[in-house]
This record gives structure tokens, C-alpha cells and sequence, in this order.
């Protein structure tokens, strides 16, 4: 799947909760000529504002021997060493560092970047001098459980956009098939990973763009009895992509990241059954929380080149299935997300699906 770089800006931007400033893009962003560029684009411009404001800094725990004594007097250790004949003693302090793991993991993936091929010339010369600058901050090997460990609070909120950038990137690594090096993996073909960071861009994208609907990831019990003691509580929970509620309608999105949108049939194409059903048990559960109310549902996917509008009624529930074109200057992408909840009830189509 081919999307332009400005569209994929926007995609990740909204993903990661780090909303342009009135559709403007970061410097350098148009510049990118595809997504290991843009990614190493990002980091470098996110690390240096972060480090025009000042890195976050977190106390750790430090021993030494001196004659100067701060902090606390460790006596094992004094004894142990008989420090006091050299006039010293042993000492275990706390300090303000900016040695903490998320800016050890900027400092990470700025090294490993430019061991991408694909990296441009220009841009493995800013990596280095940003290296250069967090010369403080200890070297580590990245790992996947290190993003798991990262704990930001809201004073460092400012981190989390560039955190997900450097675990996408992570996970983009791929060793050369002779071992000299490493090569991007086009995540875009990735439908697990992109999945996860689609369905963020829609969220997100809700959340900040409109204030009509509420929304939210809703978790929903399935509306069952068991009928034998020993069948309680093995039902899964149920979780929406996206809920949008309103005074007057709720909505529930499911968002999809696929090649193809539609699934091919013995020579024929069809909305997938699987996401279908999936939608479909939301709608019927996500109506229960507010029965007086319509509960309509959208089936959302990125696209490039081609269009797919589709709408039906089913059971009461008016469901859109949308594949959006990403090759579009992202207005029209923007205008058409933003329209897309406000749909619903509304023309001569559902009124004849509803038999009016």
C-alpha cells in the first residue's frame, strides 16, 4: 500500500495524539522521499524541541567513595574497605539525571537508524549529531520489553508521540539477509501493526476534530445467560475500535487495515464476513446502553486509488462500509472522516432501507 508522505504525517500524527497546529506540517516532512525518511524526520525534529525545552530528567541512586561525605554513609561498606584510613568514607546519594530510559531509547534509535540503507545522507548526519548531544545518556540495546517498562506521567506527556515512533521504527528493523546491516520492513504491509495505529488515527482523530460525540474504546459483556454453572464466565469481553455516543445517536466504528478492502469470491467481491459479524455484535450490544436511542455502525479502511461507499440496513442498524482513498490531499480525507458519524439517518437511502 503506497500512501503519500504528507497523509501518512497526518495518519501517525493523529495515531500519536501529536495533532498538527492548523494542517501545518513538521519542516522537512514533504521532503521525505518515502517512510524511513519521514520516521527519521520525526525523531530528529521531535528530540531536538525536546531538548530546546530541557530533557526530562529522574533521580537514581549512586555510591561512591569520598572525603566529602553527602547523602548516606553506607558503614558495611566502610568497614568492609576501612575507608577511614585513606580519610574517606562511603557514600549512597540520589541525583537528578537525564540518564532515564526514554531518553536512552531516543538515544537508541537514533544510533540504529542510520544503519538503515535507505536512509538519506542528510538525514544520518542529523542522527549523529543528536547522538552527539545526548552524549550523557547511556548506550542500551533496544529490546521490545523496554517500551513496555517506559512510565510517563503527565508532566511528561510530551514523550509519548515520540516513544510510539521509536517502537514503530523498532519493529521496521530487519537484519540484511547477509548480515552486513539492516533494512527498513515496509510496514505498511504489516496489517497487525497498522491495524493497531488506524485504529488509534480514528480515535484520536474523533476525539479532537468534533465535539458533538463523545468517544471512547467501550468493553462490553455479551448479553447471555449460562445455562449450566460451569459455563460462567468463559464468554470474552467484548471491545469496540471506536464508540461515538450523542444525545441523539450512537455510532460505533470498527476500523480495518487491509490490502484489499473487499474479500474476492469466486469471481466476485464482498464485504468480509468476519468484520461483518464482529460489527454487527457490537451493534446489537452497544444498543443496549442507550435502547431509545438509533445505534448505526461503520466498517472504515484506508485506500489507495480506488473508492468503495457501501450502506445497508440490517436489523434496524444502518452499517456503512467506507474505504477512504489516502492518495487524496488530506482536506478531502479530513472532510470526508469528519462527515462520515453525521450520515447517518439522513437522505432517501436509509429512509428506503428502512422501508419508508
Amino acid at each position: 500500500m503506497t500512501i503519500p508522505i504528507r497523509n501518512l504525517y497526518y495518519l501517525f500524527c493523529y495515531a500519536w495524539r501529536k495533532f498538527p497546529e492548523g494542517g501545518s506540517v513538521d519542516v522537512g516532512v514533504d521532503d521525505s522521499p518515502d517512510l524511513p525518511n519521514l520516521l527519521a524526520r520525526l525523531l530528529i525534529s521531535g528530540a531536538n524541541r525536546l531538548m530546546r525545552r530541557g530533557l526530562d530528567r529522574g533521580y537514581q541512586s549512586f555510591s561512591e567513595e569520598a572525603r566529602s561525605p553527602r547523602g548516606r554513609l553506607l558503614l558495611d561498606d566502610i568497614v568492609k574497605g576501612q575507608t577511614l584510613r585513606r580519610g574517606a568514607v562511603v557514600c549512597a546519594f540520589d541525583e537528578l539525571t537525564p540518564d532515564v530510559l526514554h531518553n536512552q531509547i531516543i538515544k537508541a534509535t537514533a544510533r540504529a537508524m542510520p544503519r538503515l540503507g535507505e536512509i538519506e545522507p542528510a538525514q544520518k548526519h542529523e542522527l549523529g549529531l543528536l547522538v552527539q548531544r545526548m552524549g550523557g545518556i547511556a548506550d542500551i540495546r533496544l529490546g521490545a520489553e523496554l517500551f513496555r517498562r517506559v512510565q510517563l506521567s503527565r508532566n511528561t506527556g510530551q514523550y509519548r508521540p515520540l516513544m510510539q515512533l521509536c517502537e514503530l521504527a523498532f519493529h521496521a528493523h530487519m537484519p540484511d539477509e547477509g548480515g552486513a546491516g539492516s533494512r527498513f520492513a515496509d510496514i505498511l504491509k504489516n496489517e497487525v501493526v497498522m491495524s493497531a495505529i488506524f485504529e488509534d488515527f480514528l480515535r484520536n482523530f474523533y476525539a479532537h476534530e468534533q465535539s458533538v460525540f463523545k468517544v471512547a474504546r467501550e468493553q462490553m459483556a455479551w448479553d447471555a445467560l449460562p445455562l449450566e454453572p460451569d459455563s460462567h464466565g468463559f464468554l470474552p469481553i467484548m471491545e469496540t475500535d471506536i464508540t461515538l455516543r450523542s444525545k441523539a445517536r450512537t455510532v460505533v466504528i470498527d476500523a480495518k487495515f487491509y490490502k484489499e478492502v473487499l474479500a474476492s469470491r469466486v469471481g466476485s467481491e464482498k464485504v468480509r464476513s468476519g468484520h461483518l459479524y464482529q460489527l454487527f455484535a457490537y451493534l446489537e450490544h452497544a444498543a443496549l446502553r442507550a435502547p431509545h436511542l438509533p445505534c448505526d455502525g461503520a466498517l472504515i479502511y484506508p485506500a489507495v486509488g480506488g473508492t468503495v461507499a457501501l450502506r445497508y440496513n440490517i436489523r434496524g442498524h444502518e452499517v456503512v462500509v467506507r474505504a477512504l482513498d489516502f492518495t487524496q490531499p488530506w482536506q478531502a480525507i479530513h472532510d470526508e472522516l469528519l462527515a462520515l458519524p453525521f450520515e447517518f439517518g439522513e437522505g432517501p437511502r436509509s429512509q428506503a432501507a428502512s422501508g419508508v
